[in-house]
């Protein structure tokens, strides 16, 4: 016989439906955000764990790293490009926050992201967060932060002037419209520190080289990358 409670259960559901933010099922539980099969058939690339690897050898010659990542292989009609849609289009941050959480895993397994002081969500230009609402780096790195206990460090690391989308530029022009486009409020918070800077999806890396760049003024920081996925031709 089933349970009031299970009664009660199944007509929420029935009029108010919990669905997997990847595939949209139902067969998951009020607590869940993706469905099991979501859940194993997400890209890992596991580059956390190795030195040199693809996400490093952009910034070769560009920036000094101590390290990079990048958690998802990233491709258009994928699993993992719905659910960055649904973090950035549709206000969906607890997807977000969960990915850096899925993302923490592999920085706590890995010896190379070890004594960070600060997560440094890549800003944005503010009247572009005031429209979003968020800005979806710094819920990544709250969900980061949720596992790993490091603080995030929010507001003196900013977005000085707009920059049109990336998307449909070449790799210099893509350079070329965020050259100078971030400001360190107060350096000396940065100075003998070691950051780790966080975006959501890497294809060029120009951005995170500009903001990268304005950050490695500062005296003594060491600094490190990670990202939620990395773009695939």
């Amino acid at each position: 016989m089933p349970t009031l409670q299970s009664i009660i259960f199944d007509t929420l559901h029935l009029f108010y439906p919990h669905t997997c933010s990847g595939c949209g099922s139902d067969l998951l539980n009020d607590k869940q955000l993706l469905c099991l099969q979501c859940i194993n058939q997400l890209p890992h690339t596991n580059f956390a764990q190795h030195a040199n690897n693809p996400i490093e050898k952009i910034f070769w010659g560009r920036i000094p790293l101590v390290a990079a990542h990048s958690e998802f292989y990233f491709a258009k009609e994928t699993l993992i490009q719905r659910l960055i849609h649904q973090l950035k289009y549709k206000g969906n941050q607890d997807i977000g926050y969960f990915l850096g959480e899925l993302m923490a895993k592999s920085l706590l397994n890995s010896n190379r992201f070890k004594n960070i002081d600060y997560l440094v969500p890549l800003p944005l230009y503010p009247e572009k967060e005031r429209k979003r609402g968020f800005n979806q780096a710094a819920v990544i790195c709250n969900g980061i932060s949720a596992s790993m206990h490091i603080p995030v460090m929010a507001g003196n690391v900013i977005r000085q002037r707009y920059t049109e989308t990336q998307t449909k530029k070449h790799r210099r022009e893509r350079w070329e419209n965020v050259a100078d486009s971030f400001l360190v409020k107060d350096p000396t918070i940065l100075c003998n520190k070691n950051l780790l800077l966080v975006d959501d999806v890497i294809t060029t890396g120009a951005t995170l080289e500009a903001c990268g760049h304005s950050i490695a003024q500062t005296a003594n920081v060491q600094l490190s990358l990670a990202t939620l996925s990395m773009a695939t031709k």
